[in-house]
Formats: structure tokens, sequence, C-alpha cells
């Protein structure tokens, strides 16, 4: 890997912690020898993408990044856009909307909105969302191409709950069922208890840009009750679609 590329999957690690991280933490994490995980935290903390806490000694993210996110989302306001649609649709549904963005080969949440119930599906922004275990995942799958469906697909699935599906032929029957009703649902896939339904984000003529999904507690949901939610959040992608790029939802294929 090139020096670029370590600095990146160091600056990765830490970003999915909430917390300050140590060197050797980081270290062990990014699968590098301390000396060379301190001289990369210089270097990006020179540059403002990582700061350490001058008491605890503790490395975090810096200003950088979220100053690169702001003149990203003034360029290409998807989360402005996506997050405006999510609100409404969580408020419509009364259950937790989440809005993802394709970026670096993952899924990951950039909008969560949740619902004033006590009773909820609760998840963090920058969650990643594996593609085999989740609605969003197989919603995303089958927006892209069969070719690039099967490629973004691990070799070896992995199992977060005794219902994830770990098998690729019975999860390409799950990308098929989607594709044709234009929505995903999945239940427990990453989560015991919870069940979704998403719909990708259409972008013209490549990979669709991210998902949005409705999430919410399997026991307060019936069959009839996912398929309304998976009508609804398929019209909120299309929506997203249509006011980023003017386009329809089922247009990225």
């Amino acid at each position: 890997m090139s020096t670029v590329g370590k600095a990146l999957s160091l600056l990765d690690v830490v970003s999915r912690e909430e917390r300050g991280m140590g060197l050797a933490e980081i270290a062990r994490l990014c699968g590098t020898d301390k000396a060379t995980a301190r001289r990369l935290l210089v270097e990006l903390g020179r540059h403002g993408f990582i700061e350490q806490d001058p008491k605890t000694k503790k490395y975090d993210l810096g200003a950088a990044p979220m100053r690169l996110a702001r003149i990203r989302e003034q360029r290409f306001p998807f989360l402005r856009i996506g997050a405006q649609i999510a609100d409404q649709l969580s408020e419509q549904v009364s259950e937790t909307v989440h809005l993802s963005k394709f970026a670096g080969e993952r899924l990951s949440a950039v909008h969560v909105a949740e619902p004033p119930r006590a009773h909820r599906i609760s998840l963090d922004v920058g969650l990643i969302l594996p593609l085999h275990a989740t609605a969003s995942g197989l919603a995303f799958l089958a927006a892209c191409c069969e070719a690039d469906s099967q490629a973004l697909l691990p070799e070896e699935l992995e199992a977060f709950t005794e219902h994830t599906v770990t098998d690729r032929a019975d999860v390409g029957r799950l990308i098929a069922q989607t594709r044709e009703r234009g929505y995903s649902i999945y239940a427990q896939g990453l989560e015991n208890g919870a069940i979704s339904a998403a719909a990708a984000i259409g972008m013209p003529d490549s990979r669709p840009l991210g998902t949005i999904a409705i999430a919410a507690p399997l026991i307060r949901v019936d069959e009839a009750g996912i398929h309304e939610m998976g009508r609804a959040v398929a019209e909120a992608a299309s929506r997203i679609s249509r006011e980023y790029f003017g386009l329809d939802g089922d247009q990225s294929q």
C-alpha cells in the first residue's frame, strides 16, 4: 500500500471511533508499527486532518475533513436535499429513517431522523452498512448492474445475527426480489428485533449515489406495513433523485 493509502486508512480508523485513540491502538488497528503510525499521524496533523489532545495524548479527527465536507456539500448538496426528505418521511411514518451514501467502496449512514417514540431503532451517523446484511445494502446492490453487484460482495459474508443471509445464492435471490419490487426488505440482518425497507437513490449512468431506508422494531410491523413502508421509501428515493439530478430514482442502472 502506498504512503497516501496508509495515511487514508489510518484516518478512516480514527474516524470510526467516538473517542480519542492512543498510538498503540491506532497502530494495531491499522496493522502497522508504532513508528510508522506516529509518522503518519504527525503528517496528517500538520495538514489539519488529525488533532492530538495535549493532556491525554490521544488522537482524534481534526478540522480539515469538516472543511472539505462543507465545500463538497456546497457544490453537491446531496445531504441537504436528502436530509430534508428523510426528516419528512420519518415524521410521516413515525419510524427511524436513515440516509446513506456510497463512497470508498462502502455504504455508510450520513443522516438519521428518529421519531419521538421511546421504542425505536437507533443508529449512528457514520455506521457502515454491510451490503449483504441490510436493506440499504440490498437496495444499493439491486440498483447496480449485475457485474458490479457481484464484485462488491466480499467472498466471505459475515453473519451479524443468526438471521443474516450469508449464502451468495440466497443474497442473489434477495437482490432479484428487490429489483422486481423497487425496494428491499430485510429483517434482523444486522440487528435482532429490527426490520427495514430501503430504496436506492439513482444516479445517471453510474452506480446509485446511496440509499434511503426506514427501520422499525419488528414487533410493530406486519407484512402489509413493511410493504407500505417500502413504497413510501421508494417514492422518497425518487424525490431525492429528481431534486438532485432531475431524474427518477430508477434510472440509475
